[in-house]
């Protein structure tokens, strides 16, 4: 990767892979789109164009006039959002993505969009989910990311454009706001602890989620984008994770900094849906033998990572 294109980089995991790719790559070889402007540093520490992914054409002006040799795909509506909204969701994340992808076949470029455990469905084995194993989503967005996986496919293996993708646990971040996902709870705890002393869950007690701190998840794109080709068997959408969490053991470990910290319920039945649809549990073995994957953080080290950095982001806001 030497001149990269984001598409989505305002988004739970653009604002903080174009930092980090930033910091790795040089300022000016990384160009960020979004559909809309902010005050992020993503917009002013390097190049920054508004993009409509619908827009092929201005997708295709903006890498070229770049040179760009990369595309990272990451516009997308995510899982609660896409199936509020199923029509809107098919037409920006397929839309988005095939012209994403039109543009890499064109420009030559290698090419990454991550996929999700929302890929899964209710007859997907669900502890230890394969690599390879049935794949009968009932949501539109696990309808979108299957397709997506296979869209990719057919690029990599029909015009040889250098495809790769990850299918994300819930991620959690101490940097970007909730995005409208499924596991968006195991996100928002750990800010109600801190201003609150207090959280209410919308998934049930006892509902096993893949989960992900964002540093791992950013290590896993460069190391699977910087991967030799000839060793990838997979290529597209490899199962990766850290750890399989409920409410209840995020609340556990929250009390061991916040003695007082309650947890409450109220479950939104349509989020518990669409969560029990996924895996309790996904085996990542394939990522680990081909491109050497590996989590650093577990729950206890992710925990009070979150704590000390929401504790200060917090203050500094003004919103504890």
């Amino acid at each position: 990767m030497k001149k990269i294109l984001v598409t989505g980089s305002l988004g739970q995991i653009g604002s903080e892979l174009v930092m980090k790719m930033r910091d790795s790559y040089g300022a000016d070889n990384v160009i960020a789109t979004d559909i809309r402007k902010s005050e992020s540093d993503v917009v002013h520490s390097g190049p920054f164009e508004i993009l409509d992914v619908t827009d092929e054409k201005a997708m295709f002006e903006i890498a070229k006039r770049h040179q760009v040799d990369t595309v990272v795909h990451l516009a997308a509506l995510l899982s609660a959002t896409a199936e509020a909204r199923p029509l809107l969701a098919w037409n920006l994340n397929m839309g988005g993505l095939i012209n994403a992808l039109e543009v890499a076949r064109e420009l030559r470029c290698q090419f990454f969009t991550p996929s999700s455990i929302g890929a899964f469905g209710p007859a997907t084995p669900k502890d230890r989910t394969p690599q390879e194993t049935i794949q009968r989503p009932t949501t539109m967005y696990g309808v979108n990311k299957v397709s997506g996986e296979l869209l990719c496919d057919y690029y990599y293996h029909k015009f040889g454009v250098d495809t790769r993708g990850l299918r994300f646990p819930g991620l959690i971040s101490c940097i970007t706001p909730p995005g409208g996902g499924t596991t968006d709870y195991a996100v928002e705890i750990y800010y109600e602890a801190i201003k609150q002393g207090e959280y209410t869950s919308y998934i049930a007690k006892g509902t096993y989620m893949d989960m992900m701190y964002m540093p791992d998840a950013l290590n896993a794109i460069i190391a699977l984008m910087e991967a030799d080709a000839s060793k990838l068997k997979h290529r597209n959408a490899f199962n990766v994770t850290a750890m399989s969490l409920e409410p209840e053991q995020l609340a556990s470990e929250i009390r061991k900094h916040i003695p007082n910290f309650k947890m409450h319920y109220n479950v939104d039945p349509a989020r518990q849906a669409i969560a029990e649809s996924w895996p309790n549990s996904i085996d990542a073995t394939a990522a680990i033998e081909e491109w050497g994957f590996k989590a650093e953080y577990n729950l206890e080290k992710m925990t009070q990572e979150m704590l000390v950095k929401l504790g200060q982001n917090l203050s500094l806001t003004g919103a504890k």
